[in-house]
């Protein structure tokens, strides 16, 4: 595939975006304290506290139609047992996030669109080596369900990943339903992957990382079955070879009306029309600089109806709490 030259305006929103061609720019700047902070590189970051900012649309933007992002809030604190929130999924009625750790306990959290907590549920049967995202879609005999990634693998050496599936807990839920294990391998070879989206018509897709090979989207079988190994196909690769850290995908959400994709890296998001991915093209993503919100380590991004877009940071090394931002954004249909 020939990419689209890249628009280089600045150094962190092009190393964290390289990985995309024909880029659209929105960026939002912030005033106000912030404390100075290191990452796990030793890169010196700094503390996100609550902004509002108004929305500022780029020319580029309006040639791609009504594009523009506004940051509503950002540096929310997560209740102290979400210490790694590294995936966000939206509850059925729209005002919760379902989020997770990557490690320890096979549990949901979740939490108010404020960060306040509202409860964690046991996932039955299911097991964590690195869960990395949650997103909601369709049970496959009707109602809603919950998918679980566990696709993380920093050496490249997992033969098989597990994507858990489970009908949405209700209110007051202490533990879930029995969760069953979609199984399943590269068929080129272990990747680490950080992000999983789910369409509105059940299709389930993981996204690799770059760290330990190219950038890519794959699509499991509709074939596959619960405990039944199944191989996954690549849809398009973004990107060849590994990227440097901040060029690396680590969340990603499918739009409830199932026409745009967002990928998140540390300090940007792109989004993708789903129909581009879908044909193996990458199309024209739009991007938007993250940089302002200052997360300590953006992990995850979710899609509501209404153009909301949250965020979710780790606390780096559990050292600060996760972390909360919230984006309204205009995307063109």
């Amino acid at each position: 595939m020939q990419e689209i030259p890249l628009m280089r305006a600045g150094m962190a929103l092009m190393a964290a975006t390289a990985l995309i061609g024909g880029l659209t720019m929105v960026v939002v700047p912030r005033d106000g304290d912030r404390d100075g902070r290191r990452d796990d590189d030793g890169a010196e970051q700094v503390a996100a506290a609550p902004v509002a900012a108004a929305p500022v649309p780029s020319p580029a933007a309006s040639a791609a139609g009504a594009f523009a992002c506004r940051v509503d809030t950002s540096g929310i604190a997560l209740p102290a047992a979400v210490h790694e929130s590294s995936g966000l999924a939206l509850n059925g009625g729209g005002d919760a996030l379902w989020t997770h750790n990557d490690s320890g306990e096979p549990l949901l959290h979740l939490v108010g669109t404020d960060g306040t907590p509202r409860g964690q549920v046991r996932v039955a049967g299911a097991t964590v080596t690195d869960w990395e995202d949650v997103a909601a879609g369709p049970c496959p005999g009707g109602g809603r369900c919950l998918y679980i990634a566990d696709i993380g693998d920093n050496q490249a050496a997992r033969p098989h990943i597990t994507l858990w599936r489970v009908p949405e807990p209700a209110a007051g839920d202490a533990q879930t339903r029995p969760a069953e294990a979609l199984i399943a391998e590269y068929p080129d070879g272990p990747h680490d992957a950080e992000a999983m989206f789910v369409m509105p018509d059940g299709g389930v897709h993981v996204v690799t990382k770059g760290e330990t090979g190219h950038v890519a989207v794959y699509r499991l079988p509709r074939t596959a079955r619960a405990g039944t190994p199944a191989r996954l196909e690549q849809v398009v690769e973004l990107r060849p070879g590994q990227v440097p850290r901040p060029e690396r995908i680590t969340g990603a959400a499918a739009a409830p009306d199932g026409h745009w994709i967002v990928l998140r890296t540390l300090n940007a998001l792109a989004f993708y029309r789903a129909g581009d991915l879908s044909a193996g093209r990458m199309g024209q993503p739009l991007t938007y600089d993250l940089k302002p919100l200052n997360e300590k380590q953006g992990e995850a991004v979710e899609l509501a109806p209404d153009g909301t877009v949250h965020l979710s940071s780790e606390g780096g090394k559990k050292e600060d709490p996760a972390t909360l931002s919230r984006l309204t954004c205009t995307l063109p249909r």
